[in-house]
């Protein structure tokens, strides 16, 4: 596996639109390979698709707060690393 550094955190989760929403402490866009992390998460997948307040970006900067799709169940305070 590939070196990981920390991106962010989630701070909810809307399972009907299977949507993680995300504190950003990097830049993140679309593209990106990323693994989300917690006590009982742990899965890879690329960014496809970013918003911010409803709107799609191709990137995010540090400080932002996020949505994006997910592939799976996370929870709040699951870690989210770029993979690279």
């Amino acid at each position: 596996m590939g070196y990981m550094k920390e991106v962010g955190e989630i701070f909810q989760y809307y399972s009907d639109i299977g949507v993680a929403a995300i504190k950003l402490s990097k830049e993140l866009k679309i593209g990106d390979k990323i693994k989300i992390q917690g006590h009982t998460t742990s899965f890879e997948q690329n960014v496809e698709s970013i918003q911010i307040e409803h709107k799609a970006v191709q990137k995010a900067k540090a400080g932002s707060e996020i949505g994006i799709k997910v592939d799976d169940k996370v929870r709040r305070h699951d870690k989210i690393y770029l993979v690279e």
